[in-house]
């Protein structure tokens, strides 16, 4: 399971967990804007998607 860490600065990553040493965690998902407005996995794991509108709201 991957989950998402916040640092000090604010700045995301993706955490790797194994299934049964995951931390309790909830799943927030909703999207308002168009696939290119939204970060992505993909934007994520390559530290883009930053500039895109939907980044804040993560």
């Amino acid at each position: 399971m991957r989950l998402l860490r916040c640092s000090n600065t604010s700045d995301f990553s993706l955490t790797l967990f194994p299934d049964e040493a995951a931390p309790r965690y909830a799943i927030l998902l909703h999207t308002w804007g168009a696939d290119t407005k939204e970060v992505t996995f993909n934007d994520l794991t390559n530290s883009t998607g930053k500039d895109k509108p939907g980044y804040k709201k993560i």
